[in-house]
């Protein structure tokens, strides 16, 4: 099935970007604009710039119209913890490091009210920006309970909490908890940095309705290449069409 049609859109002004053909500062295309080029609704127009912007990839501005961002990439915190995510929490292309079925006592991420002998899908990948270069290590894990077939996903692609929607898992909260830490040989390697270097690690937990654990995972990010923000909306964002 297609994407939808702000996905499709989002997907070629950030080739643009990423390609430098739009450059930091350049101005990004209007509501209108876009709605002329494309043909679609004022509402998808909106959710395409909203989207970009959520990404960090642009800084939009009251009258002023939206531009590319200047500097490191941003990304917004409160990306990480909506549990109405369908895209990544950072976008761009990742490589699977492991995809393994665990003891909740084995895994690298600690799994709060889960007894150590529940089996759970860990899932370690590697995330890198439009350069190639190591962006952020992510582990998670899910109980196997909730997703036995989780393993046999399209894993470089995926995204846990569509994953959840998509299947009908009733995710509800989520909470995240920023960690400074040194950085261990095993993922300075994977990082492509020294090991023993200051990163943040974002650690969230993903509950269901009951309040049971739907999922645990982290990032640590590679330092340097990313500036985090929060920034929240008072309006609410429209349905594309």
């Amino acid at each position: 099935m297609d994407a939808p049609k702000y996905q499709q859109i989002r997907a070629e002004i950030e080739a643009r970007i990423t390609s430098g053909e739009l450059q930091p500062g350049s101005r990004v295309p209007t509501e209108a604009e876009l709605r002329e080029e494309y043909g679609v609704s004022r509402a998808t127009a909106q959710r395409t710039l909203h989207e970009l912007a959520q990404a960090g990839l642009v800084v939009r501005y009251r009258r002023r119209g939206t531009f590319v961002a200047e500097g490191a990439r941003q990304e917004n915190l409160l990306r990480f913890t909506d549990v109405r995510q369908t895209g990544p929490e950072v976008p761009g292309p990742h490589t699977v490091h492991s995809a393994r079925v665990v003891p909740a006592g084995d895994a690298d991420v600690v799994l709060p009210g889960l007894p150590d002998t529940e089996p759970v899908n860990e899932l370690r990948r590697v995330k890198y920006n439009e350069q190639g270069e190591p962006l952020a290590v992510e582990l998670t894990a899910v109980p196997f309970t909730l997703a036995p077939h989780l393993l046999g996903e399209d894993l470089e692609h995926l995204t846990v909490l569509h994953y959840f929607h998509r299947t009908g898992v009733p995710v509800s909260t989520s909470r995240m908890y920023i960690e400074p830490l040194l950085l261990d040989e095993a993922t300075a390697a994977l990082l492509e940095t020294p090991p023993g270097v200051a990163v943040l690690r974002l650690r969230r937990l993903t509950r269901l309705a009951d309040g049971g654990l739907a999922e645990a995972m982290w990032h640590i990010m590679r330092p340097g290449l990313t500036e985090f923000f929060v920034e929240q909306s008072v309006l609410e964002v429209p349905g594309n069409r």
